[in-house]
């Protein structure tokens, strides 16, 4: 199961802490998230199930833009939300 982080500002919205995920690919993996997170979703995710402009996706310390990336047994995925302001 792939281990999964969250910025400290979608930890702030959500109850999502630090958690291991099974799934063979990012997508899988946040299918199964979103079924304990379903809020986690809106967050994440756009309405046509692509990963929203301004969230990033990090798979093992590289920026991914495909949910099809395949995740390993050991890997690290971290999602990012962006802030902005002034």
């Amino acid at each position: 199961m792939a281990n999964v982080a969250f910025t400290p500002n979608l930890r702030r919205h959500l109850s999502v802490d630090k958690c291991t995920v099974p799934g063979g690919t990012v997508n899988e993996l946040m299918r199964n998230l979103f079924e304990s997170e379903p809020l986690l979703r809106g967050y994440v995710l756009d309405d046509q199930g692509d990963i929203r402009k301004h969230v990033n996706i990090f798979l093992d310390n590289t920026l991914i833009t495909d949910l099809e990336s395949v995740v390993c047994e050991d890997s690290e995925l971290f999602i990012m939300q962006a802030l902005s302001g002034g």
